[in-house]
């Protein structure tokens, strides 16, 4: 059986696989040696784990899981062999999430061009056309706007994610949400539609936190 950790800005998401489906999985704020030893408890059977992390403490993560496994490897855009091409210019800036989600959707779509929304702290939009990473686009992410609107301003409060959707706000909390959730929208559906024209072979994937608000929203 296989555990993957997966520690994104805010959350760590933990997943158990016996290869062919998952088993297990759950968020949590931080991957600490109690919570490792409860996942192998209910999950002796677990012989490998990878790690990815974008706060950079994947190694510490590592470290404790070599306790309980044969393998552990630590992701690393810069060094662990990935089975497509990565022609990003600073490889060891790129995060470790992104490229992950790129081998994973070529994994399932390896005969498409594919854009991948991520829509986590940061909204990153990728690309994989012919079989290899060639970059993408970083912008804040849903809860990030909302945070930044009542950080850096006097009066404005702080709102949350929702699924209205209404073509302007009436108050000041419906004006923010939909603000913020219709701008997301429309900065989303111009990469769709750019992309859609440009290529043929297209898959469109999204995931993260925040993706299930847009799925019915962007077609």
């Amino acid at each position: 059986m296989y555990l993957i950790v997966d520690i994104g800005n805010s959350r760590s998401k933990i997943v158990v696989s016996d290869r062919y489906s998952v088993v297990y999985d759950t968020v949590v704020e931080s991957v600490d040696k109690d919570f490792i030893a409860s996942i192998f408890s209910g999950y002796p059977a677990i012989d490998r784990a990878i790690v990815a992390s974008t706060r950079g403490d994947a190694q510490v993560v590592c470290a404790m899981l070599q306790e309980y496994v044969s393998k552990v490897v630590c992701f690393d855009p810069k060094s662990t062999p990935v089975p497509i091409a990565n022609r990003y210019n600073t490889p060891h800036t790129l995060g470790a999430d992104r490229l992950a989600a790129a081998v994973g959707a070529w994994a399932m779509y390896p005969d498409s061009d594919i854009m991948i929304v991520d829509f986590g702290t940061a909204i990153t939009i990728d690309y994989v056309i012919g079989g290899a990473f060639v970059g993408g686009n970083i912008s804040p992410g849903v809860t990030t706007r909302f945070r930044a609107l009542a950080d850096y301003t006097a009066c404005l409060p702080l709102c949350h994610p929702t699924d209205q959707e209404l073509e302007y706000g009436r108050t000041t909390i419906e004006a923010i949400e939909q603000g913020v959730m219709r701008g997301v929208e429309h900065e989303i559906r111009g990469y769709v539609e750019a992309f859609s024209k440009e290529n043929e072979r297209k898959c469109i994937i999204f995931t993260g936190g925040d993706a299930k608000y847009f799925v019915k929203r962007i077609k």
